[in-house]
């Protein structure tokens, strides 16, 4: 038998069903000779499992026509969106249900939002912490123990020179990182936990052509993200600290990001 290469889009085709029968046998050979796919297909089956028990309260419930339409792109969205975390759960069943974890995060750019370029870096940060900030053993595909190898394969796939912040002073210390998808483009997030446990987060990408910043959160207190858009890319920092201590925390990862990306 000739031995066949596999790619990424082929891990994410066997853990849908949809690859043909007559190429798992040399799918499982070439996983056996490849250790580190084989680790990322594990970690995608980790990813979705995660996401489903995030969200396991709606998975059960019929998608309204009207979410599906928006995911399709067979209608606008006429009403401001709500900013509830109902929104982000209703979403992730919508797209769960059509077409399957891989498209949650990044179908998410795609609703209609007031302020698209704003709204949609906030919503996808926030949706971002919500599924992998509660995950104790596969929240980071890189661990901080490996910080170089973390900052420089996130900045070759996002597109910029990214600088893990140094947040100790603010009391947390860098768990690692992962990388997600953003719309079209890619996206980084670092996750960080103080010594009680409390998590934030910090998601990069480098789509923005917009200048603006300012803070997005749910009506109803769960996470809010402090961003900014300028030069190019977004930043957004998010957790459920108090407002004074969220502040604290965004202008330091601010300005070590920036002085990065300028370095």
């Amino acid at each position: 038998m000739t031995r066949r290469d596999f790619s990424e889009r082929e891990i994410h085709m066997a853990l849908d069903g949809e690859l043909p029968v007559d190429e798992h046998v040399a799918y499982d050979a070439w996983l056996d000779a490849n250790p580190e796919m084989k680790a990322r297909g594990a970690r995608y089956v980790a990813d979705r499992a995660a996401l489903r028990a995030a969200f396991a309260g709606v998975l059960d419930e019929p998608v309204p026509a009207r979410l599906q339409k928006i995911v399709f792109g067979e209608a606008p969205v006429k009403a401001a969106v709500s900013r509830s975390r109902w929104w982000l759960a209703a979403a992730a069943a919508a797209v769960l249900a059509i077409g399957g974890v891989g498209g949650y995060v990044a179908g998410i750019g795609h609703f209609g939002l007031e302020d698209p370029a704003k709204d949609q870096l906030a919503e996808q940060a926030i949706a971002a912490h919500v599924i992998y900030a509660a995950e104790k053993r596969h929240a980071v595909e890189v661990p901080a123990s490996d910080k170089d190898h973390l900052q420089t394969w996130l900045s070759n796939r996002v597109g910029l020179k990214l600088v893990a912040p140094d947040l100790a002073a603010q009391g947390f210390q860098l768990v690692g990182g992962r990388l997600l998808p953003a719309g079209e483009n890619k996206a980084a997030m670092l996750l960080y936990e103080d010594d009680k446990g409390e998590r934030i987060s910090l998601f990069v990408t480098a789509e923005s052509a917009e200048k603006a910043k300012g803070t997005y959160g749910s009506e109803e207190g769960g996470p809010e993200a402090i961003y900014w858009l300028d030069k190019g890319y977004g930043c957004a920092v998010v957790g459920s600290l108090p407002r004074a201590q969220m502040t604290a925390v965004a202008k330091s990862a601010y300005s070590q990001l920036l002085a990065g990306l300028a370095s």
